[in-house]
């Protein structure tokens, strides 16, 4: 893949909230992945959308209320 993808999937997945620690552990597929679908999602739900998609793939740990 393109390193230039890899970076601006990167800088999105950032901008919509992913916390730097985990983002190292997001392999570069995923986070282009990711950075796809948050693009594709509404800018409200951007956020919520990525939370949901390091959750789903067990980058992070949901927290129970």
């Amino acid at each position: 893949m393109n390193d230039s993808v890899a970076v601006d999937a990167k800088r999105i997945l950032l901008r919509y909230g992913a916390p730097i620690a985990i983002l190292d552990d997001v392999t570069e597929p995923h986070r282009i992945q990711f950075a796809r679908e948050v693009a594709k999602t509404t800018l409200p739900e951007r956020q919520k959308r990525l939370r949901a998609l390091l959750v789903e793939h067990g980058y992070i740990v949901e927290k129970e209320d």
